[in-house]
């Protein structure tokens, strides 16, 4: 049963991107489901936001659907087998189709192409976006083997301190080795599995980006027989350039092997290729990549091991500030191969601590919102959905789905993350064993037993977040009531006092007719039609709805202007007949705060039907993936008597549409 449900989930993803066959390749990360597109016209996005289980969507050079941790691998999975697939694998349809003889390289540069046409389609390219994104898809596959692995050396690590306190017998020594056995599975070889990875992500053969990320350990050097560093004419050491260069390293691999295959003959490409390639980038990477990468990976591991100490709290407040806008901009994925390199040779990178204090001023940001908006239910429901696992470090559900929408409670989630850092700072020698987690959940990884200190810091991020949203984070559009779909809870009853407004016409429930007409130019439709089901199922009230063609929009009866919307996204009305009219732009729009809108009136005006009043920049409001439909709801249907037919039909703003009889 509980395979069906991510079945049931991925379906829903599917219909909302266009179908399997939109889709060119799928992979997953901690918290997302990340899809290669091919027409980003057949994505709804708004449709996506609304399948179950959905926290978030982000669009970058990939359609990126947040489900969250554990649920994401599930999803993923069941998703990709629908199809036949595996992870990270071209679906069905996505290669060029040529003869039986078309091969994995053939299949490969279709692929190259087709993802080099969504990322020229998408975000504005530049070469060092491109090459985070390869960080990126490198390190992705690894997370899980990172987290998993060093919780077993967190593990080991404190069995060993038991029993050096005495807690432990001498017997659970071999049980203590067989975890550090597991544990060195991964980063003993680390280089061969990034090796790996990174030859899939540039395109070239998997076994020989494995065979030259091996080459950095120097197998076969064994003293007193040596390899000399042509720079400082000492002995290369094994391991010398690490992750760094083993990614340079593979990435000319990938830049030989086409060449090779472009040029050598079909009947022995299968020979020559690959000695060819290994043996140019074998020398390359022995002589020349190996003594330059290990001069700047110990060259940024002592530079930021400077920055940290001279310093202390003012570093670490800058790195917990920067870090979310980093995450925005995608440099965080360059940091990657710098945690690894720290623990290296560090035996802890002593810069994720800091980072992860960004995640926990999301978390106090989070805590300020639910207080201060907990009449917006729309809201709080995402913030209880998103909190639990942002406490154990999985930010972007708190990021895409609360703080950054909103603008302002970003900054402050950010300050308070700079609070964080600034007391990790404090402490001094704050280091985790591995990456992948944050927050909570980084707990049982921290070096050196100096757990306390980086508790202290998560403390200070939350309450450094809370603070700064609670006085100077918080939109006023964040307080406005909703309920839980979205929908804005207007408060036309409360009418204006006679003795204030003299010129206003009284509300009365007295009996006449009150002409309706079309607030938009655009195709009339009844309020079924609508896709949401507060306005189709009339809670809120009867009407009718306008898809709009264009951005003009004008009073829907004469009356009086009550209330306009500080989210400019809606706006309510009353009649001389006593008849409240609530006028709607657009679905979901609360979440725009306004952007789209410009307004012509004030609260307290008098217009008549027709009236110009706002305008609605439909493109901005399509871009946001919100549906354009303009309600026209009459929210006090008990003092309605009747209303007239009307047909569906194309439409002018100002054109008659129904008459209502009040009683």
């Amino acid at each position: 049963m509980g395979q069906d449900k991510y079945q049931a989930m991925g379906d829903g993803i599917y219909a909302q991107v266009g179908g399997p066959q939109n889709v060119a390749k799928l992979i997953h990360c901690m918290t997302r489901v990340r899809m290669t597109i091919k027409d980003e016209a057949k994505v709804n996005v708004a449709g996506l936001k609304k399948v179950p289980g959905v926290l978030g969507v982000v669009q970058e050079e990939t359609l990126q659907v947040i489900v969250g941790p554990g649920t994401v691998n599930k999803v993923a999975q069941a998703m990709v087998a629908k199809v036949g697939v595996g992870l990270g694998d071209p679906f069905p349809g996505s290669a060029s189709v040529g003869n039986d003889h078309q091969d994995n390289k053939s299949a490969v540069e279709a692929k190259a192409a087709e993802v080099h046409a969504a990322h020229k389609a998408a975000l504005k390219q530049t070469w060092w976006r491109a090459a985070l994104k390869h960080i990126s898809a490198i390190f992705i596959p690894l997370i899980p083997a990172f987290v998993g692995a060093g919780l077993i050396s967190g593990v080991a690590g404190i069995l060993v301190n038991m029993m050096a306190a005495g807690d432990l017998p001498k017997s659970w020594t071999e049980f203590i080795t067989v975890l550090k056995v597991i544990n060195g599975g991964l980063f003993t070889f680390l280089n061969i599995y990034v090796g790996i990875n990174a030859a899939t992500e540039f395109g070239a053969t998997a076994g020989l980006g494995g065979i030259v990320g091996g080459l950095i350990y120097l197998p076969g050097v064994v003293a007193p027989v040596t390899i000399t560093n042509i720079f400082t004419h000492q002995p290369l050491a094994a391991g010398q350039g690490g992750i760094i260069g083993v990614i340079f390293a593979v990435w000319l691999l990938s830049l030989v092997e086409k060449q090779l295959h472009r040029f050598i003959p079909d009947a022995i490409d299968i020979i020559f290729t690959p000695m060819l390639s290994l043996l140019s980038i074998g020398v390359l990477t022995i002589f020349l990549i190996m003594p330059f990468a290990g001069w700047l990976s110990t060259s940024l591991v002592g530079s930021i091991n400077w920055i940290l100490q001279v310093g202390g709290p003012f570093s670490g407040f800058v790195l917990g500030l920067a870090f979310l806008p980093m995450v925005m901009l995608g440099l965080h994925q360059i940091l990657t191969p710098i945690h690894l390199e720290m623990i290296k040779n560090l035996g802890f990178t002593a810069l994720l601590p800091i980072l992860a204090m960004a995640g926990g001023g999301q978390v106090g940001a989070a805590l300020a919102l639910w207080i201060k908006c907990r009449k917006n239910k729309q809201l709080t429901r995402l913030i209880k959905g998103a909190l639990p696992v942002g406490i154990l470090g999985v930010g972007e559900p708190l990021i895409y789905g609360v703080s950054l929408p909103l603008g302002r409670p970003f900054i402050t989630a950010c300050v308070g993350g700079g609070i964080g850092g600034a007391v990790i700072g404090l402490f001094g020698n704050v280091g985790a064993i591995t990456i992948g987690p944050s927050g909570a959940a980084l707990i049982p990884l921290i070096a050196n037993h100096q757990w306390l200190g980086y508790v202290f810091g998560l403390l200070a991020s939350y309450v450094g977040g809370f603070i700064a949203t609670y006085f100077f984070g918080v939109p006023k559009s964040a307080m406005v009531a909703t309920t839980a779909d979205g929908t804005v809870i207007e408060t036309a009853t409360p009418q204006p006092e006679p003795v204030n407004q003299p010129t206003a016409t009284p509300v009365t429930t007295q009996s006449g007719t009150t002409e309706f007409v079309a607030p938009a130019t655009g195709q009339l439709e009844t309020l079924s039609a609508v896709e949401d089901d507060v306005f189709s199922q009339k809670m809120v009230g009867d009407g009718f709805a306008v898809e709009p063609t264009s951005g003009t929009i004008v009073a829907p009866v004469s009356g009086t202007i009550v209330s306009v919307m500080p989210s400019k996204h809606a706006w309510t009305m009353t009649t001389a007949t006593g008849l409240e009219i609530l006028v709607h732009m657009g679905l979901d729009t609360v979440e725009l705060n306004g952007a789209p809108f410009t307004f012509s009136v004030k609260d307290q005006d008098t217009v008549t039907a027709g009236q110009p009043i706002a305008t609605m920049d439909l493109a901005a409001v399509q871009a946001a993936g919100k549906k354009t439909t303009v309600m026209t709801i009459i929210t006090n249907m008990d003092h309605v008597a009747s209303l007239t037919d009307f047909t569906p039909r194309t439409t002018t703003a100002g054109d008659d549409v129904l008459t209502v009889t009040s009683k």
